[in-house]
Parts: structure tokens; sequence; C-alpha cells
């Protein structure tokens, strides 16, 4: 605080001594023994409280920060969460889709024994030019639709042929 040397302090006991005399030194020595400690004690806690506030301003400037990472963060999330309900929500849409071209798909084959669709998957597969590709020549789908085109085929000639048996009998 005071930046003072022992002379200084020896030069002050001095005029001390000789102003307020050698009987009253002592009380007057402990008097401003005890305003000196309290005037530290004082510098100390204004120090500290200094301190505090510094040290509740910073806490403050990093509360703020995460709080604005928070935000952002909480942003993100509803962000990604509204992706995902879109991306949901177009699945569904797909699927629904899909579910009400596979009921077409059954009701072509419970009708008319796939002959709708074989010609799609044809035209499809010749525009592609994949017909003569051994790899989808044996795929399940062509394998269904060939097996369904058989099954056609034997039934066709099995109705055929109940009639001729029966005018010959």
């Amino acid at each position: 605080m005071f930046d003072m040397g022992f002379t200084e302090m020896m030069i002050i006991g001095i005029v001390a001594l000789l102003v307020i005399g050698p009987e009253r030194l002592p009380g007057a020595a402990r008097t401003a023994g005890k305003y000196f400690a309290k005037l530290k004690r004082f510098v100390t806690n204004v120090r500290a409280d200094v301190e505090q506030e510094l040290r509740a301003d910073e806490l403050r400037e990093i509360v703020a920060k995460q709080q604005e990472q928070l935000d952002s963060l909480k942003q993100a999330v509803t962000d990604v969460g509204k992706e995902v309900n879109e991306a949901v929500g177009d699945v569904n849409q797909d699927i629904n889709e899909a579910g009400s071209d596979w009921h077409e798909v059954v009701a072509d084959i419970n009708e008319n024994g796939g002959v709708k669709h074989k010609q799609a998957h044809d035209d499809i597969l010749s525009q592609m030019n994949l017909q003569d590709d051994p790899e989808t020549a044996a795929t399940p789908a062509t394998a269904s639709a060939e097996s369904n085109k058989t099954q056609a085929d034997s039934a066709a000639s099995s109705n055929d042929s109940k009639p001729k048996a029966e005018t010959g009998s």
C-alpha cells in the first residue's frame, strides 16, 4: 500500500517521540496500530469484493456463452427433428403408394394372370437393354414372370384339352 522503508519509519518514530512525548507514545502507537489494522482489513475486504464481482462477471459471461450454445443446439435438434419428421412422412407416403401399386398388381394377377404387368416389365427391360444381360435374366422378378406365363400357358392348354375330351365321348 504505502512504500515506506526502514529509514522512513525511523524518521516518523523520532518525530512522534519528540511531538507526543515518551509518556503518551505507547498509547498513540497502539491506537495507530488498531487504525492501521482496520484500514488493512477494509482494503482486503474491498479487494475480495472486487475480485468476487470480477469472477461473477466472468461466470455470467460463461453462462451467457453456454446459453447461446444451448440455444443453437436446441435449434439444431429442432431442425433435425423436423427433417426426420419430413423424411418419415415421405417414407410413409412412399409405402402407401407402394401398397396401392402392390394391390393393383395383385388385382391384375388375379384378373388377368399378370399379363399387363408382365408386358410393362418387359417394356422397361427392353428400354434399358437388359433383356440380353444374363444377370437380369435370372432375377426373381423375371423368374416369377416367366413362372406366371408358364402357369397361364399350362392352364390354357388344359382348358383346350377338356372340351376335346368331352366331345370325343
